[in-house]
């Protein structure tokens, strides 16, 4: 059987309950699309994904995807899922291309983008984000995985004390006050750093 080139999909908000009114939506949506959204769940495992078109739903970030549901053969899918990126674990890690930074620790998450940390405040030699690319100089952070969602490599790097306590000192370096005060009350012990390919 040839793969269909498009699925009619609905898409609600995740947290439409009961009786909620939130609108569902409806729109052809080619079938490399959808496959991309399931390769953070399933990987490039064809039996996996060919599980997940047969069930018909997919929740990815706030939105929940729904279709009617068809048998594919794995080997079916084998072409299709060549065509997406592989994880690079001997990727080295490229600053240049990094578009955020998630910093997470006990109870605390918080993503920083590019163009948020790299605004430097009046006469501030060095912006947040400079800060960030010079604690990954210091100890190159650990390839993590490929996020097909984000197209983009991971990359961790943990945080010593005195580096949380660094970024902590310096969060007066963020323009934006609320993620400033975050920085500085957050108990961060690694940052993730979302790098993309050239």
């Amino acid at each position: 059987m040839a793969l269909p080139q498009t699925v009619r999909v609905k898409l609600s908000p995740e947290n439409a309950g009961y009786l909620s009114i939130a609108p569902v939506l409806a729109r052809e949506m080619p079938l490399r699309e959808l496959v991309e959204l399931m390769l953070d769940v399933a990987g490039k495992s064809p039996e996996r994904v060919a599980e997940l078109l047969l069930r018909g739903v997919l929740v990815s970030g706030a939105t929940r995807f729904r279709w009617n549901g068809f048998d594919v053969q794995p080997h079916e899918l084998a072409e299709l899922l060549a065509t997406f990126p592989d994880p690079e674990p001997d990727r080295p890690f490229a600053a240049a291309q990094c578009l955020r930074v998630v910093l997470t620790g006990p109870g605390a998450r918080l993503e920083i983008s590019r163009p948020a940390a790299a605004r430097k405040r009046w006469l501030k030699p060095l912006s947040f984000w400079d800060l960030l690319l010079e604690l990954a100089a210091e100890a190159p952070p650990e390839y993590r995985h490929y996020s097909y969602k984000e197209r983009t490599d991971c990359y961790r790097l943990s945080l010593s004390a005195a580096a949380a306590e660094r970024l902590r000192r310096n969060a007066g370096l963020l323009r934006h006050r609320p993620l400033a005060e975050r920085v500085r009350l957050g108990s961060f012990r690694q940052a993730d750093f979302y790098v993309a390919r050239p």
